[in-house]
This record gives C-alpha cells, structure tokens and sequence, in this order.
C-alpha cells in the first residue's frame, strides 16, 4: 500500500489539516481518495475548492478510509472517537488512526475508539505538529501505539512528510510533552524573540519594517545553517564571536541576565503544561 492508492478521512478541516490535503495533492495524492468531514459550510467550501471529498458526516468521511486523520478540537476528540467506534463495528479491517488532537493520550483515543467496536483495538498515531506546517517547514513528533504496523508508520511519516521537514519518532509517548516544548510551542519563542529584536531596532532608529525584515531573514538563515551544517549550535555561535567584539557583548548580556535559565524554565513550562492538559483531557 502507497499512500497515493490509501484512502485518507480527514476528521476537521482546519488550518492544520487544510496544510496537510494541500501538501498530499502536491504528493499526487487523488483528490478523489481525500475524503473530509467538516461541519462549518465556509471552511467546508474552502476544503472544497482543493479538489477533494467533503461531508458534515464523521462516518461518512472515514467509512472506507485506511487512514484516519483526527484533526478535530480536542474537546470534541471523545465524542467523534466514540461515534467511529459505533460505526467501525462491522468492519473487518480496522484504519490506522492518526491523532493531531493536541494533548489527547493515545490510551485514551484507543479506549473511545474501541468502546462501541466490540472491543477491538486500533492502531494509533499521535502526532504532535507545529504552525511552520502551514508553509511545509514544519517539526513533527511522532508516537505509534504498538498495534501501528512498520508499512502503517511509514505511510504515516509520508503523510507527515507532505508538510514536515522532520519528523521524530519517540519511544515514550510522555516525550511527545517535551516535543511540545521545543517544537510545538517554539514558533512563538522565536516569533517573541524577533517581535524585540525589532523594537529595539525601531528605538535605535530603524523603521519597523527594516527591522522586521533583516530580524526575520537572520532567523531564517540561522536556522538554515542549523539545518545544513555539521557543525553543534554551540560551535556555530562561536563562528560568528569575536573575542571583545559585538555579538560578545549581546552574548555577555544574555548570559548576565539570565538567558539560559529563562530558556530552560520556558521549555520545562510547556512541557509540564502539555502534560496537565493531556490529563484534563483524557478524561
């Protein structure tokens, strides 16, 4: 099985799954093998327009898929779980689920999913994406359930890969929550790192747009050279610090007010929340 010739439910049509279909066209994805259940007519229409199968029904949508994606809210993710169970129960082969719910516990998806469904239990991807995939430069972390077969984890990083330059698979799914750390909620620490490189520089006397412009190039090509070097972050930095020079004396100011905590206290904060959030959810 190809992902070209699966048969994909998207459950949601969302920002997040809208980047994912696009990505799969472009992957020569049929139009047709793309089916989408989306209960508000205007986002409905949008999904539409991409040239794929769309519906208000959840069953409908994920009757005949071999690969389930819940991109749905994740309050709602129990009771649209619940209602595939029902549904599932006369089939004799069971889709691979793949989860971009935030914070819902593959344990938990497993449970609703096989509720109604005489017992049986689904393979389960949960994936935890980042914003980034709205442009295909996107981070993913990835967990399989064990009942996620080697050809199904392949096909579910293919997919991922349609607007994912990296997916990590972990082996603890509790690791997805330090993923949401760096990953998942790192867009905006970068966002907020510019957002005051560039009023500093409009108070120095640059124009906002300046700024903007030469702060967002150098994030882009700092991360570039991460991506393409083979050099540690570590080392890239002290390419780039003369001794006594000016990135020194930023670098000193960092490091004097406390940079390294703050990241640190900022990434353990995510992940402690995602983990809080995951709990109240799964309930």
């Amino acid at each position: 099985m190809s992902l070209q010739t699966s048969t994909l439910a998207f459950l949601g049509g969302g920002n997040m799954a809208s980047a994912i279909i696009s990505g799969l066209l472009r992957k020569s994805v049929p139009g047709s093998n793309i089916h989408v259940s989306e209960p508000w007519e205007v986002n409905r229409n949008k999904i539409a327009s991409l040239g794929v199968q769309t519906t208000t029904s959840n069953v409908t949508a994920a009757s005949s898929a071999s690969i389930v994606i819940i991109a749905v809210k994740p309050q709602v993710a129990k009771a649209v779980c619940e209602e595939l169970s029902a549904a599932w129960s006369s089939r004799e082969t069971l889709p691979v689920v793949v989860s971009i719910a935030a914070g819902i516990t593959v344990q938990s998806l497993q449970s609703w999913l096989s509720k109604g469904n005489n017992g049986r239990v689904p393979g389960v991807v949960r994936v935890m994406p980042n914003t980034p995939a709205l442009v295909t430069e996107g981070a993913s972390g990835a967990f399989a359930a064990k009942e996620v077969s080697e050809q199904e984890r392949k096909l579910v990083e293919e997919l991922l890969g349609s607007v994912s330059r990296v997916t990590e698979w972990v082996e603890k799914e509790e690791l997805l929550d330090v993923v949401t750390g760096v990953s998942g909620s790192g867009p905006a620490y970068f966002f907020a790192m510019v957002e005051h490189l560039v009023a500093s520089a409009t108070a120095l006397g640059l124009t906002k747009e300046q700024a903007t412009r030469l702060a967002a190039q150098t994030c882009l090509g700092a991360g570039k050279m991460l991506v393409e070097s083979d050099d540690e972050p570590a080392q890239l930095r002290k390419n780039v610090t003369s001794p006594n020079g000016t990135t020194f004396a930023a670098l000193q100011t960092f490091e004097k007010l406390g940079f390294a905590d703050t990241v640190d206290q900022a990434v353990k904060a995510a992940t402690d929340r995602a983990a809080e959030l995951g709990e109240s959810l799964g309930k």
